[in-house]
């Protein structure tokens, strides 16, 4: 895997390889899945070309992954113009929001369903002057604008005193957090992901911001971001897409395999591959029949099992219903990494919106 989301994506392929494994060795399904992996590096040509490779030259007939959001809408239109079922796992609303088509379902939890059980916490718990950094890009874009209208909309007094952008794949924050030192804010909310988030919480640590500002971000408490960022993770904030203690069969089965296979748990990117071949796979055994045609239109509104259970792509979007935790990161009692404390949780229901506010209509 290269690009700034290469971590992210080899443990998102780990969850699809565990999820083609179980179905191809179960008794439940009258198929098997024969997977090709490609790179697209984050890139948006890439993507496009990757996926044009594996449709028009491998003849494949599902499409999934991608941890960027740019890279997942490209794919979104390419999987409409093809009629080929794609299941992306980038996490701008966008994609099942005005960039929505009938033929994308996503399992992975979005921006907007983490920001309506986080934003709200901030001002509760944390204060209500803050400041938002975000990457210039769809995902980043989205996480100022969700985290904004759910903190101002749960507490009027929400002031945001400053905002600022950087590049995808920047190295040097120093002149943001510099901004965000000698502000008002009591808060920072980070739009940024993988190796962005990673840097930019180094170098804040490193720089002092920690003693004076809240540190949060939607993907915070995410694994990879733990065990890269180590002790500096410790009292900082984020959104909890998963969490492998989940006391369900079907999540209790997917930990056993991956600890079996990978020696470690699971975090959010494996649950999202795994759940988008395991919940998609059993859209196709409803239909009786592989074709993405039929199943694109039999899975909308099918109550399906997934890791945290009982779930459903949305027949107004195809957005999978997934609960949400708001989490603090703490120090771990053998050491290392950070351990996720949960502070508050949203149903799969409750972290959606209604679907006449989602900006999609299938």
């Amino acid at each position: 895997m290269e690009g700034p989301y290469s971590g992210l994506g080899s443990n998102q392929r780990e969850g699809y390889e565990l999820g083609i494994q179980k179905i191809n060795e179960s008794d439940e399904f009258d198929f098997t899945i024969d997977a090709t992996f490609e790179n697209t590096k984050s890139e948006v040509s890439t993507a496009r070309q990757k996926a044009q490779k594996l449709v028009q030259q491998d003849d494949k007939d599902y499409l999934s992954g991608c941890v960027s959001s740019a890279a997942s809408l490209a794919i979104n239109s390419f999987a409409q113009e093809q009629e080929i079922l794609w299941v992306p796992g980038g996490g701008a609303i966008q994609i099942t929001g005005s960039g929505c088509n009938e033929w994308s379902f996503r399992a992975e939890t979005h921006s907007g369903q983490i920001a309506r059980a986080f934003g709200p916490w901030i001002p509760k718990n944390i204060g209500t002057q803050g400041w938002i950094h975000y990457a210039d890009y769809s995902y980043g874009k989205d996480i100022n604008t969700s985290f904004t209208e759910q903190m101002q909309a749960s507490d009027a007094s929400v002031n945001i005193v400053g905002r600022s952008t950087s590049q995808l794949g920047a190295t040097n924050f120093s002149s943001y957090i510099s901004q965000i030192e000698n502000s008002e804010a009591e808060f920072v909310v980070l739009g940024l992901a993988g190796g962005d988030l990673i840097t930019f919480v180094k170098q804040a640590v490193d720089a002092g911001l920690k003693e004076t500002v809240t540190i949060t971000s939607p993907t915070m408490c995410m694994q990879a971001i733990r065990n890269a960022l180590g002790e500096a993770a410790n009292g900082t904030y984020g959104g909890v897409r998963y969490d492998p203690k989940i006391d369900t069969p079907a999540n209790q089965d997917f930990v056993e395999r991956y600890q079996e296979e990978y020696d470690g748990n699971p975090d959010a990117f494996a649950r999202a591959g795994f759940d988008a071949i395991w919940m998609t796979a059993q859209g196709i055994q409803e239909a009786d029949d592989t074709g993405p045609a039929t199943v694109k239109d039999s899975l909308p509104g099918q109550e399906v099992s997934s890791v945290f259970g009982s779930n459903t792509y949305r027949e107004c979007n195809n957005q999978a219903t997934n609960p949400v935790w708001v989490g603090r990161n703490v120090p771990s009692d053998q050491g290392g990494s950070s351990s996720v404390e949960l502070l508050s949780q949203k149903s799969g229901q409750e972290a959606v919106a209604p679907c006449s506010e989602v900006n999609c209509s299938l």
